[in-house]
């Protein structure tokens, strides 16, 4: 066989033994997000509601919704968040064409 059948099939094999319950050998990794300060993370890049709202690819409504409090982002959001708050530049720079 093909070195590329060998190995989806290794990585077949792998999965249907983790699916069977063998753990051994896989590592989850669990990183704690804080609490997103939102309006504060989004007053140090300097834009306004709807251009920060556009940059991270949410609805206005939902940064209001996150800058008074009524709602918590959380996943994904929350992780982007996070990066944005220790390197309020990082979308626009890792983005822009």
């Amino acid at each position: 066989m093909t070195k590329t059948y060998d190995s989806i099939m290794r990585g077949l094999q792998e999965v249907e033994a983790y699916l069977q319950g063998a753990r051994e050998g896989y590592v989850v990794h669990h990183i704690e997000v804080p609490t997103p300060d939102v309006k504060a993370i989004r007053a140090s890049t300097g834009l306004s509601q709807a251009e920060f709202a556009r940059s991270i690819g949410v609805k206005k409504a939902t940064l209001l919704n996150w800058e008074q409090e009524r709602r918590v982002p959380d996943g994904p959001a929350r992780v982007l968040l996070a990066l944005i708050a220790k390197e309020p530049g990082i979308v626009q720079r890792v983005l822009s064409a």
